[in-house]
């Protein structure tokens, strides 16, 4: 039986953070709110617990799973090398709404799907996600919906899509965004979109000092 808790109390807030660090820590998997929408989260190196991910949400190792991140310096031991691109974005936009796709690390053993070697990071901007990633570390993060259904913004449409998948609920009100992250491939020379989000392109090409239809014309 899965457990929700109102996190706009104080008290209720702690339980629920605690019970979340521990059901992941245990291979269990939780759902958490996030600045965009909620997500369903295992621990990113527990490869059972990604796998059961991956099967609440109906989705296939072809659509591996993003890690969400507490902390900037956190990425040092995740990524093969840190493109100066990406470090200019983490600066801008972190903790926020955009995902960036890079070279993991070779020396990682996690299986986060069929990810050829890369992987899409996040740092959310919401305090009760950020909490429970300080605690467990890297989390395999996916939205918090059966594939091809929308994207939960609420608990309670998560728990209505997931149910008893999930060990532990963390409610904190409806999603700020209420949409995906904009995405960015730094995997090569040219940086580009994959998936249009709250960031925008405008926004992207001003840090990276590029023009906008550079990032969105292989996408177009």
């Amino acid at each position: 039986m899965s457990e929700l808790f109102d996190c706009s109390d104080a008290t209720a807030r702690a339980a629920g953070i605690a019970s979340a660090v521990s059901a992941v820590k245990g291979g269990r998997l939780v759902v958490l709110p996030t600045d965009t929408v909620y997500g369903i989260g295992a621990d990113a190196f527990d490869n059972t617990a990604v796998a059961a991910l991956l099967s609440a949400k109906g989705r296939g190792r072809d659509m591996p799973v993003p890690v969400l991140v507490g902390s900037w310096h956190t990425i040092e031991g995740l990524v093969y090398s840190v493109p100066e691109a990406a470090r200019e974005l983490i600066r801008a936009f972190w903790p926020g709404a955009l995902s960036l796709v890079v070279r993991q690390a070779p020396s990682l053993h996690w299986d986060l799907g069929d990810a050829a070697g890369t992987v899409m990071l996040r740092m959310p901007l919401h305090p009760v996600a950020i909490e429970v990633l300080r605690e467990v570390g890297p989390m395999a993060v996916s939205s918090a919906n059966i594939s091809g259904r929308s994207p939960a913004v609420t608990a309670q449409e998560a728990r209505e899509q997931l149910g008893d998948l999930v060990a532990v609920y963390l409610d904190a009100g409806p999603s700020q965004q209420q949409a995906a992250s904009t995405i960015i491939d730094l995997t090569s020379p040219q940086p580009r979109i994959l998936r249009a989000g709250p960031v925008s392109a405008d926004a992207i090409a001003e840090v990276l000092g590029v023009d906008a239809e550079s990032l969105t014309a292989a996408t177009a």
